[in-house]
């Protein structure tokens, strides 16, 4: 299975310009053989936590019309798309979750990131299962940004069978996460571990880029670099 890793720069507090540029990643990737597109935390809001906190219209449904775009896209080309934003939880907070849009436009999965850090304690409310979702015999794990810091999340996925760990996550310059979480993660687990990652400014700083995959090696299979929105392939498989 071909699988692609994402990265753009989200536009502030803008869900439909947003949701427009999911659906054009989506579409190229899946037009070149790519059956998962997976992209950074909060790409659908931008990662924004006081904006999220003071503009409720910035909180998804699991069905929001918004995301239209990325329903079109996924069926046009026959991919799923691993996509992150703030999304209604039952106590009234949203999460930090993310939406398996699925190859027929439905969702396939949700998980709410588990382990929030610093100030998103204030704005969001955790998850409390893992994530989870297979396609095409391939079994994945979903994880998003400080949940990758906790070993157990990654050792739980290959227990239950999982050989792609998909990481969404917002990384700065300087964070250590490219050698010393994601390879990690990967050798110690056996899993192929895909990041997608955001680039531009945000709440926490200027994204550095960097998405791309991990073998089960812990060696780097592909990197979309530092700068440039886009995506990079990789296969993956069930070993």
């Amino acid at each position: 299975m071909i699988v692609a890793a994402a990265q753009f720069a989200p536009v502030a507090g803008d869900i439909d310009a947003n949701a427009r540029s999911v659906a054009g990643l989506v579409r190229e990737a899946g037009e070149t053989g790519a059956r998962v597109v997976v992209f950074a935390e909060l790409c659908l809001s931008g990662y924004e936590p006081a904006l999220i906190r003071d503009s409720p219209g910035l909180v998804l449904a699991e069905d929001d019309p918004r995301l239209a775009p990325v329903r079109e896209a996924c069926r046009a080309v026959s991919a799923a798309a691993v996509v992150n934003g703030p999304v209604r939880t039952a106590d009234g907070r949203p999460g930090i979750t993310t939406l398996v849009i699925g190859p027929d436009g439905g969702l396939l999965a949700r998980y709410d990131k588990r382990h929030l850090y610093g100030v998103e304690r204030e704005v969001f409310a955790p998850g409390a299962e893992d994530g989870r979702f297979a396609l095409d015999g391939v079994r994945f794990a979903t994880a998003t940004c400080y949940d990758n810091r906790f070993p157990e999340v990654a050792e739980r996925a290959a227990a239950d069978g999982c050989a792609v760990y998909l990481a969404s996550s917002v990384l700065t310059a300087g964070n250590d996460s490219f050698t010393g979480v994601y390879p990690v993660r990967a050798r110690d687990f056996g899993l192929y571990v895909v990041l997608g990652n955001v680039l531009g400014t945000n709440e926490d700083g200027v994204g550095q880029g960097g998405a791309g995959v991990w073998g089960p090696d812990g060696e780097r299979l592909a990197d979309a670099g530092p700068d440039r929105p886009g995506f990079v392939l990789a296969e993956v498989g069930a070993g």
